[in-house]
């Protein structure tokens, strides 16, 4: 087991903007409005196994189906490249279906909010790159960053406001942008070497 902090660091931060739990402080508030509680402990755990077993099955599911992970990753890189645009303009591309209260903590929070298309698309994107060890820490590491930020919600949102919570939207949004880039480009070159 090879640990390599600045993969994790890197691997973690990418995760980081991708899942954009600070960005989505606006959605877990509203959700917490309607259904009354969120169960922070089980939405962080359901996010993380997701997260971890798409980390180990996705590319052999991918491969049943007849897709490899380059093609999968430049997929992934136009997914990363719209929830970019929507953080960084403030538009929303994706309609959001109405949940039942019972269930807030599964749909839509574990899933689609954290461990959505983006997060599962970036997790193999950063398989062909990364060691695996190095991204079960990044996940982990942002399982206890998303189980902080919903058990503290409300506080944060006090504490920087609605402007503040924008802001880092954006800066976000611009990091995410330029990781879609980078995909993109990696991955589109390793496929025509292929060819």
């Amino acid at each position: 087991m090879q640990l390599n902090f600045k993969e994790i660091f890197t691997a973690f931060m990418v995760l980081f903007a991708v899942i954009d739990i600070v960005g989505n402080i606006p959605i877990v508030i509203d959700l917490r409005k309607k259904a009354g509680h969120i169960q922070s402990e089980k939405a962080s755990i359901i996010a993380g196994v997701i997260l971890i077993v798409f980390l180990f099955l996705g590319a052999s599911i991918l491969n049943l189906i007849g897709i490899d992970v380059n093609s999968f990753a430049v997929a992934g890189a136009f997914i990363l490249f719209f929830i970019a645009l929507e953080m960084i303009l403030g538009i929303t591309l994706y309609k959001q279906e109405e949940h039942d209260a019972m269930t807030t903590a599964v749909f839509p929070l574990a899933f689609p909010l954290i461990a959505g298309p983006g997060s599962l698309t970036t997790l193999l994107s950063l398989r062909a790159e990364f060691r695996i060890e190095n991204i079960i820490v990044a996940v982990l590491l942002n399982v206890i960053i998303i189980y902080i930020v919903l058990k503290t919600s409300s506080k944060i949102e006090r504490i920087i406001g609605q402007n503040g919570i924008n802001i880092v939207r954006k800066v976000f949004g611009v990091i995410l942008l330029a990781i879609a880039v980078k995909l993109f480009a990696h991955n589109i070159k390793a496929l025509f070497e292929v060819i």
